[in-house]
């Protein structure tokens, strides 16, 4: 090999490695958070005096629980759906004060109706609902069950 061959390859060969990594960290599929399956088999409470229920003490607040976003929506209504997004089932579906009160994932961009109707398709993909969640309040136990 010639010595401006071997140059060439050994500079394109250090560019390679030196961009490579930046390519792989600046990927928008880079997501802080994992894929996970929906939940089933949901029955637990929440405690709305507890240190754990105060962010339901004000409409359009939430917890994440379980795998599933506890909210009181703008009404001061209690709503609960899965944590993850039936998009790519990334575990980031939160309760936002957006037209009334959503559940969003900010992964792709997914919207949803408390009712767990998809309100946005963010790719080719049929858009699919979210799971939704019953609730029940017994003074000031929240209950989350399928």
């Amino acid at each position: 090999m010639e010595r401006k061959d071997f140059l060439r390859s050994l500079g394109a060969g250090a560019a390679f490695a030196l961009t490579f990594p930046c390519l792989q960290g600046c990927s928008k599929d880079q997501v802080d958070g994992n894929i996970e399956e929906v939940p089933t088999g949901v029955d637990f409470t929440v405690d709305l005096t507890s240190q754990e229920g105060q962010p339901l003490s004000t409409n359009g607040g939430f917890i994440l629980k379980n795998l599933v976003v506890v909210a009181r929506n703008l009404q001061g209504e209690y709503v609960a759906a899965s944590q993850v997004c039936s998009h790519e089932s990334y575990d980031q579906v939160r309760f936002v004060n957006q037209d009334g009160g959503i559940f969003y994932c900010d992964v792709h961009g997914s919207r949803f109706g408390q009712d767990g109707t998809p309100l946005n398709q963010v790719d080719s993909k049929p858009a699919r609902a979210l799971k939704v969640f019953n609730t029940e309040l017994d003074g000031s136990i929240l209950r989350i069950f399928e």
